[in-house]
């Protein structure tokens, strides 16, 4: 007869006496800061606005009546207020393509080594660390009709002097320009960083296939980076929705209200003439505005990668 060799026993480790087997939630309290900033300065603004966009509340006497959507059915019928929109959707489209070419075209031209494109890149990147103060201060000495830089060097090509920020025409492209110097170093270095992360080896790959510069432009490149271009293109459109402090000082709105602004038309009509339920009912539009504009660039986006 053969011995049946006894089955082998899993050895299991001792438990100790009080541990916690599963999610602990005490865990949870270590995020319980941040939830309460997030609840206090965002959420609960979020929804406080919302609620006093439904009233009429004049901030002078701090009187609240309760009125519907009687601020939305009114600002359909302001002819300032559309438009502050038509502006801010004119000034966006601007923008926005303008940061995504430049920023990438400046992003391809330096991701290179050496002290020469570690100077340039510091360079254009600088101007984005500027106030919005210094840099309207810097612009609105360059627009100067005669005297400012640009209308010099038109005046040498025999150009007459525009008047860039007194111009119904030309004041909004002018303060598209300012703003697309300022911040043009954000989308640089987004797309910089994004470069960095391409593999070599495609490239190499390229070249012994004979590929020329845009063959690999559009075949390597950018499907590499179509994330980083779908994150520039929607934070650009947030943020350029929100235009604010290049409006306000250098045309404040003007002239004849061809510059002004949705944020800046939120800001005169709630600080200005003390009727907030007015402005919040325009900031929830605005709101509204931004998130269908970045929705619809990322289903589009999500829809070309499908």
């Amino acid at each position: 007869m053969t011995a049946t060799a006894a089955p082998a026993t899993v050895s299991r480790p001792a438990r100790t006496p009080g541990a916690h087997i599963g999610p602990d939630w005490r865990n949870g309290l270590f995020i319980v800061p941040f939830l309460i900033v997030y609840l206090g300065l965002l959420i609960y603004p979020l929804f406080w606005g919302m609620w006093i966009s439904l009233q009429q509340y004049d901030m002078f006497d701090q009187s609240a009546i309760f009125a519907g959507f009687a601020n939305f059915k009114r600002l359909m019928g302001d002819g300032i207020f559309l438009g502050t929109v038509r502006n801010t959707f004119l000034f966006v489209l601007m923008t926005v393509p303008a940061f995504v070419i430049i920023g990438l075209a400046l992003a391809l031209a330096l991701n290179r080594e050496g002290r020469t494109g570690a100077t340039l890149r510091a360079v254009f990147f600088g101007a984005s660390v500027l106030s919005v103060t210094i840099v309207t201060i810097i612009w609105k000495m360059m627009y100067l009709p005669g005297i400012g830089l640009i209308s010099r060097a038109l005046g040498v090509v025999g150009i007459a002097p525009i008047p860039f920020l007194t111009s119904q025409n030309m004041a909004l492209p002018a303060i598209a320009a300012t703003t697309v110097w300022w911040i043009i170093g954000l989308p640089m270095m987004l797309f910089l960083a994004a470069l960095q992360q391409i593999p070599g080896e495609l490239y190499e790959a390229a070249a012994l296939d004979s590929a020329g510069r845009w063959r690999t432009l559009w075949s390597i490149t950018l499907p590499s980076i179509t994330r980083t271009l779908v994150v520039v293109v929607i934070y650009e459109i947030v943020a350029q929705f929100q235009l604010f402090g290049q409006t306000l000082l250098l045309t404040q709105g003007g002239p004849n209200n061809s510059s002004r602004s949705i944020v800046l038309f939120i800001y005169e009509t709630g600080f200005r003439d003390w009727n907030l339920g007015y402005a919040a009912a325009a900031s929830e539009i605005l709101f509204l505005l931004m998130a269908v504009a970045a929705m619809v660039q990322y289903i589009a986006s999500r829809r070309r990668e499908a």
